[in-house]
């Protein structure tokens, strides 16, 4: 009995299958393998390539923006400094005058310069409220204008560039109860 998985030694398919190939066919599948191995090999090289420009780019992307935003750190430092500074030319203003009060006036505007030359500016804080921009530290009932108004700034914020460096501290509006205006219950 001949077990076609286990052919015997002297099975003349056995002689066939291990003698070199004599048609046309069979000599170029060498070829093919060869030409499908370069294919292989130079796809590989390829993507390489586009992987190593795409890492150039990316390193460019990223040494570009680490100069752009390098001073952040430093101008969010000196936010606090500008606030203190604010409210002294607030309580100077009331001798507008006074040779004090220019001196800091110049300082401001001079302070105000450097901020914009380093790409700070502020963030307006009127009209809707917007959560990526704003930081609500209270709300007011306020009869006039739609809710999620902002009604006043208690600290200003700043952007450099892009790039949020403090959101503007700010009061908004919310509708009024009805059980406010009632009032109180006597009991």
């Amino acid at each position: 009995m001949k077990d076609p998985e286990h052919p015997t030694p002297d099975a003349p398919e056995s002689e066939a299958s291990t003698a070199e190939p004599t048609t046309p066919d069979a000599a170029l599948d060498p070829l093919q393998t060869l030409e499908a191995e370069a294919a292989k090999w130079r796809d590989l090289s390829l993507r390489t390539a586009a992987e190593l420009d795409n890492l150039r780019k990316r390193s460019a992307r990223d040494r570009e923006e680490a100069v752009r935003y390098a001073n952040q750190r430093l101008l969010e430092e000196l936010l606090p400094v500008i606030d203190n500074f604010e409210m002294g030319m607030q309580a100077a203003a009331q001798n507008s005058t006074s040779m004090i009060y220019i001196g800091m006036d110049m300082v401001r505007r001079q302070l105000g310069e450097f901020l914009v030359s380093q790409g700070v500016v502020e963030i307006p804080a009127t009209g809707a409220f917007d959560p990526n921009l704003h930081e609500a530290v209270a709300q007011e009932e306020c009869a006039e204008g739609a809710e999620g108004t902002i009604l006043r700034v208690t600290r200003k914020g700043y952007q450099l560039r892009d790039r949020l460096l403090r959101p503007a501290s700010v009061v908004v509006s919310k509708v009024p109860s009805a059980t406010a205006s009632a009032g109180p219950d006597n009991d």
